[in-house]
């Protein structure tokens, strides 16, 4: 039988664990095999810009730097294709800034 591949990714954890939640919920009820979520290695987006648009600093000849950092979290399940569990599956409520991604392999 084939198995779905559901990659979700986005920026809150508790939402992607909500969500690999509710589909661990459905593979359950529907008594069909799944693996995972398998966290996988979290992208950390840095980004280090001057405070002063002159390039300044302080004056001191101490430059002051801002830093910023945005991290994307990253979730895999397989799960047993069964057509009303991908169906259910489909239907489950994602939020706008996580990303999912389901790929059928053999």
């Amino acid at each position: 039988m084939q198995t779905a591949r559901i990659k979700l990714s986005g920026r809150n954890i508790q939402e992607l664990d909500s969500i690999c939640n509710e589909i661990r919920e459905i593979a359950r009820k529907f008594g069909i095999d799944y693996h995972g979520p398998i966290p996988l290695p979290t992208k950390k987006m840095k980004l280090t810009v001057l405070k002063t648009p002159s390039g300044d600093g302080t004056g001191h000849g101490n430059a002051t730097w801002s830093k910023f950092e945005m991290r994307i979290h990253k979730r895999v399940l397989d799960v047993q294709a069964d057509d009303r569990a991908l169906r259910q599956i489909m239907r489950v409520n994602i939020p706008q800034d996580v990303r999912i991604e389901i790929k059928l392999l053999n």
